[in-house]
């Protein structure tokens, strides 16, 4: 399977989880819209998730995969499955104790953590750490998924790791719309959300199970014990839980700064799911494919082919991303009107949440390039060069955070979050460089400025329609009409960029055809 078809396949999964998402959060805007519930909820909900991003997907996408590639290699399935079974004894275990404490400990860490603006609020406060305890068991499930998709991933069995996101967004769908349909109050519909929460992770721990059984691994639990190889991935997985939840550490910082603004942070989850549509179709299924890729490339001395993979990983990030960006700049107002401004959502609320996509857009292909650029590091096993980077991006972004959000409020952590991510992505592509492990291709610098410039057309041209458009897409129109104009909006945007693209070198036919025909090396 070539390597753009492996992109599409998990990119495909993980687009129909994020149509799921814009589902959920639009129901989430009409029934909570931007009050306090919203806020208790995100806050109570972004803890877990972010421990799911340090503990889980960062880590073992970063240590498991590469080990578990060696050891298919070195002593075939079984000695995989004797490797996959004294770590996940050894995962469960600590993942036990760690929700223990939690559990334990939500009341500090609500206060001095999650949300310390809640703490003059006893209602918010009591409710965050209530709702925290009940999903927070959600880590344990999606780390054990985690896992197994890591292991899924390096069997070449691509889809179901990825599909399996769409269950949490179709269960917490059916949760809102129950709770839409009994008229539930705004509290009782964030207690709804958190039981389903945790009734997804045990769903989606179930379909990545039964898919490792079809790919033709069973795994039973064996009593935790440190072996070498246990004992490498976790000299691996200790910085790459570090760093692979960037964005997560990032928009945790901001979420405790913005907690002294009511609304801050509903606001900031809003704009972030729109923008991780781009970054999740795109950047997840980079990372995701890149890593096993790079991995077999380097074991078997092919260094060559390892440094065109990541070269035409990284075209193909900026091929579809610079345009992603210069959309969500132009059509900011515009894309949160049609999804979002409808029952609690105000008008007020759209040029908040709007201008913090805008300000999002600008860091999506630094944060994307970040996906593309972090496996060079994980496939020859140095997970701490990416942890030093991270450190330096989150100290910019608290520190930014800080400083601008007296000034522009949300657009402040926003633009905080923005910066940071470019700087890492430029870290981590210049030590690549430097080191010799990216080769540099002027064909591919004259690509990518050309790509700039097509993506400005197109933004020139978004600019021209949506302001001729721009009766079908006020909130005066009815609901179909808007859906409609933007997605022409959206349809002209793609043709421009496109013809554009081709026409003045930034895409040729001959690009895409050596991405369909490259092929990943078979096991």
């Amino acid at each position: 399977m070539s390597l753009v078809r492996k992109f599409a396949t998990v990119g495909g999964a993980t687009l129909g989880s994020r149509i799921f998402g814009f589902a959920r959060e639009t129901l989430m805007a009409a029934a909570l819209g931007t009050g306090p519930m919203a806020d208790v909820f995100y806050a109570a909900f972004r803890f877990p998730n972010l421990f799911r991003r340090l503990f889980a997907e960062g880590a073992f996408n970063a240590a498991f995969v590469p080990l578990f590639s060696k050891e298919i290699e070195a002593n075939g399935v079984a000695g995989a499955k004797r490797f996959s079974e004294e770590v996940f004894g050894v995962l469960f275990s600590v993942l036990l104790v760690i929700t223990i404490v939690m559990e334990l400990s939500m009341p500090l860490l609500v206060r001095w953590i999650i949300a310390p603006g809640f703490a003059d609020d006893a209602e918010k406060f009591s409710l965050t750490v209530r709702l925290a305890a009940v999903m927070f068991p959600y880590l344990m499930c999606m780390s054990l998924t985690a896992m197994m998709s890591g292991m899924l991933n390096s069997l070449h069995h691509f889809f179901a790791a990825a599909i399996a996101p769409v269950f949490l967004n179709v269960i917490m769908i059916g949760a809102l719309l129950y709770a839409l349909h009994t008229g539930a109050e705004p509290a009782t519909t964030a207690w709804y959300l958190s039981w389903s929460v945790l009734a997804a992770g045990l769903l989606q721990l179930a379909v990545v199970y039964i898919g490792v059984r079809h790919a033709g691994m069973s795994i039973g639990f064996r009593w935790p014990r440190i072996t070498p190889n246990v004992k490498r991935l976790l000299v691996l997985a200790v910085p790459a839980a570090l760093t692979g939840g960037i964005t997560q550490i990032n928009q945790i910082i901001g979420q405790a700064i913005a907690s002294g603004k009511e609304g801050a942070i509903a606001a900031l989850q809003y704009a972030d799911r729109i923008y991780q549509l781009p970054l999740g179709v795109v950047g997840v299924a980079v990372g995701v494919v890149l890593l096993p890729e790079l991995s077999r490339a380097l074991k078997g001395g092919h260094q060559v082919e390892a440094a065109n993979i990541q070269n035409r990983s990284i075209e193909f990030v900026l091929f579809l991303t610079l345009p992603a960006a210069a959309a969500l700049w132009v059509l900011s107002d515009e894309i949160i009107r049609v999804l979002y401004e409808r029952g609690a959502f105000s008008e007020q609320n759209t040029a908040v949440v709007a201008s913090i996509l805008a300000i999002y857009g600008i860091g999506l292909p630094g944060f994307v390039l970040i996906k593309a650029l972090q496996p060079g590091f994980y496939a020859r096993e140095d997970t701490k060069t990416p942890m030093r980077f991270t450190g330096i991006s989150v100290a910019v972004n608290s520190t930014l955070a800080i400083s601008l959000f007296p000034l522009i409020a949300e657009r402040g952590i926003a633009t905080a979050e923005a910066a940071a991510g470019w700087i890492n992505a430029v870290l981590l592509f210049v030590t690549l460089l430097r080191r010799g492990d990216l080769m540099w291709e002027w064909p591919l610098v004259w690509r990518a400025a050309r790509l700039v410039v097509a993506s400005a057309v197109m933004a020139m041209v978004l600019i021209y329609f949506s302001d001729r458009w721009s009766a079908w897409l006020s909130p005066s129109s009815g609901l179909l009409e808007q859906v409609a104009a933007l997605g022409a909006l959206i349809g002209i945007a793609m043709v421009v960029y496109f013809v554009t693209a081709f026409a003045i070198g930034g895409a040729s036919l001959g690009m895409i055809r050596r991405n369909l025909q490259r092929r990943g090396r078979q096991q």
